[in-house]
């Protein structure tokens, strides 16, 4: 049994290429995302499929990821738990629509959706906010 995905999208004024370069390395995770701070195995500079790794949450707890899928310059997933989550860009007229979709099995799916949804939404206008305020380079 499969719960039904959630989609957590933003729009950013900034290009694809500038949002995919903080989505995909790991190592620029922390400029929008917090509470993430360190991640290892996962690739370098960007994350590559069929590493796997862990990501340090909340500076202390290392989290257990695989990286199942990349779309280079467009999307790549994670599996983290009983979760997939996928990041993607896409360029939109001048800037950029950034979407993380949560899938989880049926029963876990609500749960993670009420709990980590509304983080996921935050995260996401972060990045967008985050890269549309980043210097052209």
């Amino acid at each position: 049994m499969t719960g039904v995905p959630r989609s957590y999208s933003a729009d950013s004024r900034a290009p694809a290429d500038a949002i995919w370069s903080l989505l995909s390395r790991p190592s620029r995770w922390p400029e929008w995302a917090p509470h993430i701070r360190g991640a290892w195995a996962l690739g370098s500079p960007e994350v590559r499929r069929g590493r796997c790794g862990a990501a340090r949450v909340l500076w202390l707890i290392p989290v257990p990821v695989v990286i199942s899928a990349k779309t280079p310059g467009r999307s790549w997933t994670w599996r983290v738990g009983p979760m997939d989550l996928e990041h993607s860009v896409e360029p939109l007229g001048s800037g950029s629509r950034i979407t993380m979709t949560l899938s989880a099995p049926g029963p876990v799916e609500p749960v993670l959706a009420a709990t980590y949804g509304p983080i996921i939404a935050l995260l996401v206008r972060r990045l967008a906010r985050v890269a549309g305020a980043a210097p052209a380079t």
